[in-house]
């Protein structure tokens, strides 16, 4: 009898063991997918302003073209803030296909990335 009750006491301890063991692996991968989501927002944001400077600056180089090319500076800024709010207005209006859908899709699909060593 006492032998079965050390078996069972024994059990137990390894059942415990492997829950605890699981239960940290749990955790690691919640934190190994939730830095890579963090990495990839900062290095969009990184990424994100080198664009914006280079969108601002071309901007200002064509704004300056096409001001020179009709005659008045101010113009040339005029049709180019207008072309802006254009594409503001038709990315406002397509914000659930164009924007919303894609980056879902991209956290969701981190979050559900197996890794190699999981197959």
């Amino acid at each position: 009898m006492d032998n079965l009750f050390s078996k069972a006491e024994a059990l137990a301890g390894n059942l415990k063991e492997y829950v605890n063991t699981r239960i940290d692996s749990l955790k690691l991968n919640a934190a190994e997918k939730a830095s890579k989501i963090v990495a990839n927002g900062v290095a969009g944001v990184f990424a994100g302003v080198f664009v914006l400077l280079f969108i601002g600056l071309g901007s200002i180089a064509l704004s300056l073209v096409l001001g020179e090319w009709m005659g008045k500076t101010w113009a040339g800024f005029l049709v180019v803030a207008c072309f802006y709010l254009l594409i503001s207005i038709i990315i406002w209006k397509a914000r659930e296909k164009l924007v919303r859908r894609h980056i879902m899709n991209a956290i969701i699909q981190q979050l559900f990335q197996e890794d190699e060593r999981d197959k």
